[in-house]
């Protein structure tokens, strides 16, 4: 006796061994033998071997055209051998009732499971819902095998282009595009963004990174809304001075410049001149708000993305050969460099000339200052603008010598990049960011002893925050320190610009004390310059990258800064050297460059030997 049952789902044939009546003792066609309750078995047949018999219930299941199947079944539910009488017109054979049985429970679009041996038909709109499913599901898989033939021969979908950046920087893993790339990186042996960039959907490296920063930050583009405007900033007073900015050369927000005037009392007037956007800018304007996504101009190398427009960078920035609206600052410094006094205003001031560091440095240095004269067109404001730094620092308690460290300036240039080290604290450093912090330290207490809110940068155990309070800033020696030197980069300084000018104009504050829009503002533009500040970090890291490929670097000396860690010599790049032997700090260390891969920004070094310390 054999029997046909089902067992996990599936339906099986076997041999009876001994029947117990509850169960079976069976042996399929393999010789493995298994235990089958008696409810499960479905047939009983004889003279047929197993394996003939297993093989012609599948070929009858095979013909069997489900559709005419279930037209056949009615709307009750049945059993499997009553169905087989009305299909087949006559008592069934073993084998065709096996094979319709296969089909009935192979098809569960069409028959419901009721139970052992039994179904239903599914109702009509449940049927076609179904099909229509299947239908779509198999144009799905035929969609995504042909993608995934397409880029397994790096060939980019053109239809998969709008949807290259979601693919790239936020996938939905259960898509058939996101499954067609998934299936082409594992034939490929390549990650998704490799297998991309290979098959040419990836112009450059570099539009992988700027386009997971835009994506992030800017989904709708860096561009600005045409109808953007700032307004004129008024009629101000021509100021009798001549001012002078000092800037990077690819600098164009030109926030800030100096004069420098000798009085009739012997005293001298140093006027620090601060771009004035906010002259222009309304509170909740849609300039305004712009800005306020926005929050600050995005800097890294080769480019920008600018907090404002560039017609309202234009009308405000401080270009040479223009009589520019400013927020001023006026001290009075005695000969032996005392400050006297202090006043601000509101006024147009002609500026003379924009000083680039290139080519100031060369007149305005160490040498020229230890022999007493700057030989510049500005040499005796320079000068005594130095002297005055020089004072400054010393009273903040921070003029103790600094330990060497470089900046580095990024330059590319028709995607060539130059790296130029400019080291800090030099006399141009030291002018510019000891008269920022003059005018950001001494407006602070102004506006805080006027009460008047504003966004203030504090530092304790070598924490910076922003705070609308104002609090010590440890690092820099100040009791108060607000960012009111840019307005034209950085809507923090924008926001503070509206609380000087309301101060100085003897007006209500733009932000009256206990305005929630200052909390909001503050947690917006931390949380947003910390990011910018993490996209060029990341974007510098790229560039030096690409610069020790451009320049065939192989081997290069380097830094050791601790354990494993070097810095890279003439780039600002700082790598993991595992094979490095124990080194002490500021020990030199010869390297092999490898494998430097520039989606990943990563690169492979190899210790070599230990070098001389550099004398310096």
């Amino acid at each position: 006796m054999n029997v046909f049952f089902e067992e996990d789902g599936a339906f099986k044939a076997g041999t009876v061994l001994a029947d117990n009546n509850t169960s079976l003792q069976v042996e399929n066609q393999h010789g493995k033998r298994t235990k089958v309750k008696e409810p499960a078995v479905l047939i009983r047949f004889d003279h047929i071997p197993l394996s003939q018999f297993m093989a012609d219930a599948q070929k009858i299941s095979d013909e069997i055209d489900p559709a005419f199947l279930w037209e056949c079944s009615g709307e009750t539910e049945f059993g499997f051998d009553q169905l087989g009488k009305e299909y087949f017109g006559r008592e069934p054979k073993p084998a065709e009732s096996a094979g319709l049985l296969m089909r009935l429970h192979a098809t569960p679009t069409h028959f419901y499971k009721k139970g052992k041996g039994r179904y239903k038909a599914a109702p009509a709109d449940a049927l076609k819902a179904a099909l229509a499913s299947i239908e779509r599901k198999k144009k799905q898989a035929e969609l995504q095998a042909r993608y995934a033939e397409q880029l397994a021969r790096f060939e980019f979908p053109e239809e998969l282009r709008p949807l290259l950046p979601l693919l790239l920087y936020r996938p939905d893993k259960g898509t058939v595009e996101y499954k067609a790339l998934e299936q082409a990186a594992a034939q490929t042996h390549l990650n998704i963004p490799k297998l991309l960039e290979k098959s040419g959907a990836l112009a450059s490296s570099r539009d992988y990174h700027f386009g997971r920063f835009l994506f992030e930050y800017f989904p709708r583009g860096s561009d600005f809304d045409p109808g953007l405007a700032a307004a004129a900033p008024g009629n101000l007073e021509l100021s009798p001075v001549e001012a002078f900015s000092i800037d990077d050369a690819t600098t164009t927000e030109i926030d800030d410049a100096f004069s420098v005037t000798k009085l009739e009392n012997g005293n001298w007037q140093v006027g620090v001149h601060i771009a004035a956007p906010a002259l222009g800018i309304a509170p909740d304007s849609p300039l305004d708000r712009e800005a306020a996504k926005r929050l600050s101009t995005v800097y890294f190398p080769g480019d920008k993305i600018t907090m404002l427009p560039a017609a309202a960078i234009a009308q405000y920035t401080l270009s040479e050969g223009r009589d520019c609206p400013t927020l001023t600052m006026y001290v009075e410094v005695t000969p032996e460099l005392d400050i006297v006094a202090h006043r601000s205003v509101v006024e147009r001031v002609r500026i003379a000339a924009n000083l680039r560091h290139d080519s100031l440095e060369a007149q305005f240095n160490e040498q020229q200052l230890a022999g007493g004269q700057v030989n510049h067109r500005f040499g005796e404001q320079l000068l005594l603008l130095w002297r005055l730094a020089v004072k400054l620092e010393r009273q903040r308690g921070k003029d103790e010598p600094a330990m060497a460290r470089a900046d580095y300036n990024f330059y590319v240039d028709d995607d060539r990049v130059s790296i130029v080290e400019r080291r800090r604290g030099s006399p141009i450093d030291k002018v510019v960011s000891e008269m920022m912090i003059l005018v950001n330290t001494e407006w602070g207490r102004q506006l805080a002893e006027n009460e008047i809110p504003a966004l203030y940068r504090a530092q304790a155990s070598g924490k910076v925050k922003m705070t609308t309070v104002p609090a010590p800033h440890q690092g820099l020696g100040v009791p108060q320190y607000v960012w009111a030197s840019s307005p034209l980069r950085r809507y923090a300084d924008l926001v503070n610009q509206r609380q000087l000018l309301s101060l100085v104009r003897n007006e209500a504050p733009a932000y009256p004390p206990r305005d929630e829009r200052l909390l909001v503002i503050l947690r917006d533009f931390e949380l947003a310059y910390d990011a910018y500040a993490e996209f060029q970090r990341g974007m510098e890291r790229y560039w030096c990258l690409r610069w020790l490929i451009q320049e065939g670097v192989v081997l290069t000396g380097a830094d050791v800064l601790r354990e494993e860690l070097v810095r890279i010599d003439g780039i600002p790049l700082v790598a993991r050297v595992p094979s490095m032997p124990a080194s002490a700090p500021g020990s030199r260390v010869e390297l092999a460059v490898s494998d430097i891969d520039l989606l990943e920004l990563t690169l492979h070094c190899e210790f070599k030997r230990s070098l001389e310390v550099q004398s310096h």
